[in-house]
């Protein structure tokens, strides 16, 4: 029925502001959409990166501003700024295997005990929690050395009830879109944290240098390199 319907005689016939939008790289062919373009009057022909043809899958921002833009006529200003901060990523280890074996009742306990803890922590610590991971967590601290011991603090809080996790810190620039944040130096922290195992807390140099004084002990790990970031980068373990 879908490929017998055909209302071409019609889009001459059409008065609203129409724009068309079209991924250049789904399935769909593009000179369909042209066509549509050239047909409806006045039209807007709008191709974006992206290969779903469904609008609400892939980059749906995209999408969205140019559905703003012909409804509104203007597009919302999107307030960013780059603060320095200190970035937490942390994450339960074997966390699908602990899922599994559990099933899902008692997993949902366990993530439930988890972000309770996680939020009480980092607030105490005057952090923020940005987001959670699915089984972790990504929080901001304007300091460093609270950062730390947040991240020592959660740990062991969380081992007394059977849930280890692993910690990785940088400080860094970081971009700050609303509630969110983003940029290199959330990056660095989270290829940081994969390089920690099990009841590890791992910060880079940075966090280390900037803590001077602050009664750490960190134990050198070397050089590592941090997937999709240039360079090496010198990391530490938090020791004791």
């Amino acid at each position: 029925m879908n490929v017998e319907i055909d209302v071409r005689s019609l889009l001459p016939s059409i008065q609203a502001p129409t724009v068309v939008i079209h991924r250049r790289e789904e399935a769909i062919d593009a000179r369909n959409a042209e066509y549509l373009a050239d047909v409806i009057p006045d039209a807007r022909l709008v191709v974006l990166d992206g290969v779903d043809h469904l609008p609400w899958i892939g980059d749906q921002d995209a999408v969205l501003d140019e559905m703003e833009q012909l409804i509104t006529g203007g597009r919302a200003a999107v307030s960013s700024e780059r603060v320095l901060t200190t970035v937490l990523f942390t994450d339960i280890v074997d966390s699908t295997l602990q899922a599994s074996r559990l099933g899902d009742s008692a997993w949902r306990r366990v993530l439930d005990a988890h972000d309770t803890h996680t939020q009480a922590v980092v607030r105490d610590g005057r952090g923020r929690v940005v987001k959670s991971t699915g089984d972790g967590v990504l929080a901001t601290f304007d300091s460093p050395s609270r950062a730390i011991e947040s991240a020592v603090r959660l740990r062991s809080q969380l081992a007394e009830l059977g849930i280890d996790i692993r910690a990785g810190l940088h400080t860094g620039e970081v971009e700050r879109r609303g509630d969110d944040v983003g940029g290199l130096g959330v990056h660095i922290a989270a290829r940081i944290e994969a390089l920690a195992g099990a009841g590890q807390v791992v910060v880079s140099s940075t966090v280390k240098d900037l803590s001077a004084g602050s009664g750490f002990v960190f134990e050198d790990l070397g050089a590592s390199t941090l997937k999709g970031v240039d360079g090496e980068w010198r990391v530490h373990l938090v020791a004791g």
